[in-house]
């Protein structure tokens, strides 16, 4: 991130400090997306997708990201908007949103990123345009605002696919990634205040100095420089080698595993209830194999009638999650 010689609070060059807090933060969602594959691929059992812990460090991971945006956006536009650099970033965000839509699509179908991390960051840097050179207490004001939006606006209005994106409805459907511009916006703009009182304060000025620059220093600054680059491969990468480790590993019921963990994610999603979400799920898969439609599914995933006759077993097992199948003689 690159600061004008010229301001009070700031010095010439990047701020190593956020490269590498950015590189940190790329760390951070390779170790979490890397454990989500191998409990997608049923090598760990680790509540990836419903445990506390683990949706905490999500939520923190996903933040960070998006505080920095607020951060980078106001050391780079404060002295005037530079609108060509603005719009040429937004359009490469935009696009990287897109092709993460598309080709977690083609992967995970019906559970596909609608509006994840990048549409987020996308949005919030249109949201924080009129922030950009205003005082630190108006955008404050507005990231209190949208932090504090779920808490008081959420309705049924906004429920369904069409609202998804504000964040104060229930979507109505799961989503390997989902960040809604409620509250998740608020933490972008906050970011965009706090720099502008680091600047204020001439807290840039004192951290520029700091350079990290041993080795483990400057192999996390270039990840932080190149952290969209990182974000759009590294998942491939990463699903690919477990894919490929289960091409070579011994057999065990990897699609039945599989299915309950995606299952339970994405009725997590939704209901918010891990617990009744994974006995509903492996309820589910019971029924599947107890009237012989899971060995077709798997073959025939695609199949409508098959797909309908699952749902009809989740819709009756999510009512009763004790519910178990036939005893056949």
């Amino acid at each position: 991130m690159r600061v004008s010689s010229k301001s009070p609070g700031s010095s010439p060059g990047r701020l190593a400090v956020l490269d590498l807090a950015r590189g940190m933060a790329v760390v951070a969602m390779a170790i979490y997306h890397f454990s989500w594959d191998l409990y997608w691929f049923a090598f760990v059992d680790w509540p990836v997708a419903q445990g506390a812990g683990w949706r905490a460090f999500a939520a923190t991971i996903a933040g960070s990201f998006l505080f920095l945006a607020g951060v980078s956006l106001d050391l780079a536009h404060y002295t005037g908007i530079r609108w060509q650099s603005f719009w040429q970033r937004f359009a490469v965000i935009a696009a990287a949103a897109a092709t993460v839509s598309l080709v977690t699509f083609l992967t995970f179908g019906e559970n596909f990123v609608r509006f994840g991390i990048l549409h987020c960051i996308a949005a919030s840097s249109l949201i924080s345009l009129p922030f950009l050179r205003s005082s630190f207490w108006a955008s404050g004001a507005a990231a209190l605002f949208l932090l504090t939006l779920p808490l008081w606006a959420s309705s049924a209005a906004f429920d369904g696919s069409l609202w998804l994106w504000t964040g104060l409805g229930t979507p109505g459907f799961g989503s390997v990634d989902y960040v809604p511009i409620a509250p998740w916006a608020g933490i972008a703009l906050a970011g965009l205040t706090l720099s502008k009182v680091f600047r204020r304060l001439e807290i840039w000025q004192r951290l520029s100095v700091l350079s990290f620059s041993g080795r483990a220093g400057a192999l996390t600054r270039l990840m932080g420089r190149h952290s969209l680059l990182i974000y759009l491969l590294h998942q491939p990468i990463l699903y690919g080698l477990v894919w490929a480790a289960v091409m070579v590993s011994p057999e065990i019921d990897r699609e039945g595993n599989a299915f309950v963990g995606n299952c339970s994610a994405a009725c997590s999603q939704t209901l918010g209830e891990p617990d009744l979400c994974e006995a509903a799920c492996s309820c589910t898969l019971d029924h599947l194999k107890s009237d012989g439609t899971w060995t077709m599914l798997v073959v025939e995933p695609d199949d409508q009638s098959l797909r309908e006759r699952m749902n009809e077993h989740y819709k009756l097992c999510l009512a009763n999650p004790d519910r178990r199948p036939p005893v056949i003689e």
